[in-house]
């Protein structure tokens, strides 16, 4: 029966890829948890807007 051997092999491969596929999204997408006085959670992708233009005052310009 080297069929069914290599069926139970076929599917522990797949069953171990899938549980670090698994782990590996908990990892990316999850919150970490704030330190006190440290810096702002990671995260997989930051949005930030482009910061706020500076108004510019007419004694600036010469």
């Amino acid at each position: 029966m080297v069929g069914s051997a290599a069926m139970r092999e076929l599917l522990l491969v797949v069953a171990v890829a899938a549980v670090g596929l698994l782990l590996a999204m908990a990892a990316a997408f999850t919150t970490w948890p704030v330190t006190p006085g440290g810096s702002a959670p990671s995260s997989l992708v930051e949005l930030h807007g482009p910061p706020a233009p500076a108004e510019r005052s007419d004694s600036a310009v010469g």
